[in-house]
């Protein structure tokens, strides 16, 4: 049945694409990725949401409203890898933000590159390339469909939300550094900083937006989609005694913006001006920009999905939404460009927040967790630490100890997933060194297969009770799972070649990248798993 449904997809997209006739192409595709919107914060704020920014999206363009990521863990990392590859960790490499390589024994971030020099900024930001990426991204594959004529420029606030989505190939690729607040590079990708970065970064906008305090769009009372101001499922602020508004910003330093709203909005200033400056989509060939707005993704950590602050991100993100089109209309021409918004994963209700509801939730601390599955080992095989890490949703055995004393892996693992047993917690905990013995309800067992790389992947994969997380504080949020609260994420595409609509059926991350290639008639990213959606292609 899914071949078939597979094979159907294809013959409509190529339906589409000889219907076209010419093969003519948008001036340029604006790949815009919102870190850690959940599906439905699309709607949860619509009442308030102008016409102008993510309802005009919905009105004028094409929704798929039920996209799914299909591996897991959902972090950044992956995410943004999955969306510009069309493809999963077990195939594009990037297992996770962070992970240990089981060769070396070392532990890696997924973009850190000791081998390039830092670009502006400070070394320690700058050492980023994309090297730990094995797959080629829909930007790669544009500038080999035409010897590198077009540009494909990629700008986040993250370094590896601009990294991982520009790929191998990016004319240029820009981050903010980690304490001046300024934007980025790597000698990977250039010698110097381009004179407009400079003159932008002279500008000190970080300093600025930061020198007024964080108050609400709008009147605070009027935030009825949210709890209370002060409550204690929040984060807060250095120096903050409660997480409440007005939010003093200007005795943080440059960089914390991207805690904040304003992170996004000077993601916008950067991106108009690399719009202005790169002259993208001015030239004979199809330009890409891809923009990746992570503030939405730090306040979400800091204060949850229910906050008043993730309300408020919310309502500005849609102002700069809908600037952003209009910039566009005006630099590129309106229906000269192709537009997708979607993101990188969800995000999780705090626990407390919902216990206080009733609700079945918990947390699960992954140190505690390590101390006393290491202490129940101990008792067992008189040896100590045989359990080196515990996180991004993996167990991760001390290699190096199991060589040299001789211990069966297999014994340990099943000696673990029996001490499992006894923390309610944990639903699932999966060898994945046995991959052909995974007793998981499908979709789990193919997300936690598509999630796998053996290089870098731990030995147990967790999957946890439903709203439980493995979690750094009381406070706040994260994501990670395979839940739809994670996994459920927005997919809406807008303006050249885009039909007006909705589309119902399951789609996934993976088939943004395969939609895009048919689009622009070029070849799909090489290690593509994903399926064109013909429904959003315009006859």
């Amino acid at each position: 049945m899914k071949s078939g449904i597979s094979f159907l997809s294809v013959l409509l997209c190529i339906s589409a694409s000889l219907l076209a006739g010419p093969k003519s192409k948008p001036r340029l595709v604006v790949g815009v990725v919102l870190d850690q919107m959940r599906y439905d914060f699309l709607y949860r704020y619509a009442e308030r949401y102008s016409a102008k920014g993510f309802k005009r999206l919905l009105r004028e363009g094409h929704s798929c409203e039920n996209t799914f990521i299909n591996y897991l863990p959902t972090y950044t990392g992956p995410g943004h890898a999955c969306i510009y590859t069309g493809s999963v960790p077990a195939l594009h490499g990037i297992s996770s933000n962070d992970w240990i390589d089981r060769v070396t024994g070392a532990k890696v971030y997924c973009t850190q590159d000791a081998g390039v020099q830092n670009i502006g900024g400070t070394l320690k930001a700058g050492r980023m390339s994309p090297k730990n990426l094995w797959a080629s991204t829909i930007g790669d594959e544009l500038r080999l469909s035409n010897n590198r004529r077009s540009k494909v420029v990629a700008i986040s606030v993250k370094d590896r939300a601009s990294i991982l989505p520009g790929g191998h190939l990016a004319s240029s690729c820009y981050w903010m550094d980690d304490t001046l607040g300024v934007f980025m590079s790597s000698s990977f990708y250039a010698k110097n900083l381009p004179e407009w970065v400079e003159k932008f970064n002279n500008q000190m906008l970080a300093k600025n937006y930061m020198s007024q305090p964080w108050q609400t769009l709008y009147p605070l009372e009027t935030y009825v989609n949210s709890t209370s101001d002060d409550n204690i499922y929040e984060g807060k602020f250095l120096q903050e005694t409660n997480p409440v508004f007005p939010h003093k910003l200007s005795h943080l330093k440059p960089a914390d913006i991207k805690k904040t709203p304003f992170g996004n909005s000077i993601l916008l200033d950067f991106a108009k001006a690399s719009i202005e400056h790169e002259h993208l989509g001015k030239g004979e060939f199809t330009d890409m920009l891809t923009i990746s707005f992570s503030s939405t993704d730090y306040v979400g950590h800091m204060y949850g999905p229910n906050s008043i602050e993730n309300e408020d991100t919310y309502l500005r993100m849609d102002v700069l939404i809908g600037d952003l089109l209009d910039y566009l209309d005006e630099q590129v021409g309106s229906g000269q460009y192709t537009l997708f918004l979607t993101s990188d994963h969800g995000v999780a209700h705090n626990p407390q927040y919902l216990l206080d509801q009733k609700m079945h939730a918990g947390y699960l601390f992954a140190g505690t967790l390590k101390t006393d599955l290491n202490q129940r080992l101990k008792l067992k095989y008189n040896v100590d630490m045989i359990i080196r890490d515990i996180s991004e949703n993996f167990i991760w055995l001390n290699d190096s100890l199991l060589n040299v004393i001789g211990l069966n892996r297999t014994q340990i693992i099943e000696q673990i997933q029996a001490d499992l047993m006894y923390h309610e917690e944990i639903q699932f905990a999966v060898n994945m060194h046995d991959l052909s013995r995974i007793v998981l309800p499908e979709p789990l067992r193919q997300m936690a297969i598509n999630g796998f790389v053996q290089r870098r992947s731990g030995d147990i994969l967790l999957l946890l009770n439903p709203a439980w997380l493995d979690a750094y504080s009381k406070t706040g949020t994260t994501h990670g799972t395979w839940n739809p609260y994670d996994s459920h994420i927005p997919l809406v595409w807008y303006g050249w070649g885009i039909q007006k609509g909705q589309t119902f059926r399951t789609v996934h991350m993976t088939d943004i990248a395969a939609t895009l290639a048919t689009l622009l008639h070029i070849q799909m990213p090489n290690a593509c798993i994903g399926h064109c959606i013909p429904e959003v292609i315009a006859e």
